[in-house]
Formats: C-alpha cells, sequence, structure tokens
C-alpha cells in the first residue's frame, strides 16, 4: 500500500496571519494528505529542518507580508544544501503576479493567490506530487 502524500504548511517570516495557512492545511487533511502545520514566525532554517525530520513530500508556504522574494527562494536553497532537494515547495498567499517568474525560476514550483480554491491545491499536489 502506497503511503499518504506528506504536506507541511509553514508561515515563514514575521507574517501574523494564519488564517488562510489554516484553511489550506485543514483541506489538504480533509482530502486525504498528511500534514504537518508548523505555527507562524517560522524561519527558513526551521522549515526546512522540520521538513527534513518529518520527511515531507512538499512544502506549502504562505506569506502575506511581502517577504516571499526572501523567504521561498531561501527555503529552496537550504533544501539543497541538506541534501533535501526533493522536497517540492509551492507557495501561497499576496503574491504578485510579476513575481511569479522569478520566484519559478528559484524553484518554487507552484503560486496559489488569494481566493484560489483549495481544491485547486489539492489537484495540483495530486497531479505533481509522488510519496517518496
Amino acid at each position: 500500500m502506497e503511503r499518504k502524500i506528506k504536506v507541511l504548511v509553514a508561515k515563514p517570516g514575521l507574517d501574523g496571519h494564519d488564517r488562510g495557512a489554516k484553511v489550506v492545511a485543514r483541506g489538504l487533511r480533509d482530502a486525504g494528505f498528511e500534514v504537518v502545520y508548523t505555527g507562524l514566525h517560522q524561519t527558513p532554517e526551521q522549515i526546512v529542518a522540520t521538513a527534513v525530520q518529518e520527511d515531507v513530500d512538499v512544502i506549502g508556504l504562505s506569506s502575506l507580508a511581502g517577504a516571499h522574494m526572501y523567504l521561498f527562494p531561501r527555503v529552496v536553497e537550504l533544501l539543497h544544501e541538506q541534501g533535501a532537494a526533493d522536497i517540492v515547495v509551492f507557495g501561497g498567499g499576496i503574491i504578485p503576479v510579476e513575481d511569479a517568474p522569478a520566484l519559478a525560476k528559484a524553484g518554487v514550483k507552484a503560486i496559489f493567490t488569494p481566493g484560489s480554491p483549495v481544491a485547486e491545491t489539492v489537484n495540483w499536489i495530486r497531479a505533481n506530487i509522488r510519496p517518496s
């Protein structure tokens, strides 16, 4: 039997708004994924350490505070440094459309903006992630 896809939902940086991340975490859990939620104010180093320790398949980062252009690529960079480049990173939150190409170039595989249905994230994970 294949194990469930394991998702880490994280709030990097000083962003104190976690309602959306909690909604996504619950929606992913209800869709059958195993979900780990880190809580607020996580550093990229803490997020990567948790992802490696928990042996997750994918990390979902949420940012509403405008620091996504540093924080998201930093998580990808740290995953590579830790030998965990197989963990896929996607993001969500207040991400301007014009930032998406640079984030993609940095290794962030998908961006979900406010109003994206949780089902869109669920479908993307199912189509792009395989449990390791």
